[in-house]
């Protein structure tokens, strides 16, 4: 069970956010043609859902070596060449990756720092940005493990599958 947990923790995670925000949209849909009347807070729960949503979903896509590539340099390279084009790739990507963590830690630290709220539920605003570095670093490792499994399966795992 552990082991499905981690090994599929991207898929669990959108599912539920998926589910939750197709459920949340439903219930205002019906509440704003059958009353008149609208929740606030859906919009700001359903905008934040789509941020985590699309962290995840790269999350899930680094893994599978899904995520975008550009794939036209790595056909016209020799082979010698696709493992050291290869790790700079890696290691760029990673790079960004971990600065785009670090952003965000610093933009949640900053948010709450300042104590801003959100706009309709009144929460502390830091609340909705604190998966944000978590789901970076996520990107980070199931990027790795793409990579990892790509360079021992040779030159011909490099390109994604699309």
């Amino acid at each position: 069970m552990i082991r499905l947990i981690l090994r599929d923790f991207e898929k669990i995670i959108c599912a539920m956010l998926f589910l939750s925000m197709t459920a949340l949209g439903f219930v205002n849909v019906v509440i704003r043609y059958g009353t008149n009347l609208s929740f606030a807070a859906t919009e700001e729960l359903l905008i934040n859902g789509f941020l985590l949503l699309t962290v995840f979903g790269a999350a899930l896509a680094a893994r599978r070596g899904e995520h975008l590539a550009v794939t036209m340099v790595h056909e016209l390279l020799p082979r010698p060449l696709w493992l050291p084009i290869f790790l700079v790739s890696v290691a760029l990507s990673v790079s960004l990756l971990a600065f785009s963590a670090w952003f965000s830690w610093e933009a949640m630290m900053n948010i709450r720092r300042v104590g801003m709220r959100s706009y309709a539920l009144g929460l502390p605003a830091w609340y909705y940005q604190a998966a944000l570095p978590f789901g970076f670093g996520l990107i980070i490792i199931r990027y790795l493990q793409y990579s990892w499994e790509a360079m021992r399966a040779g030159p011909n795992r490099i390109v994604p599958h699309v």
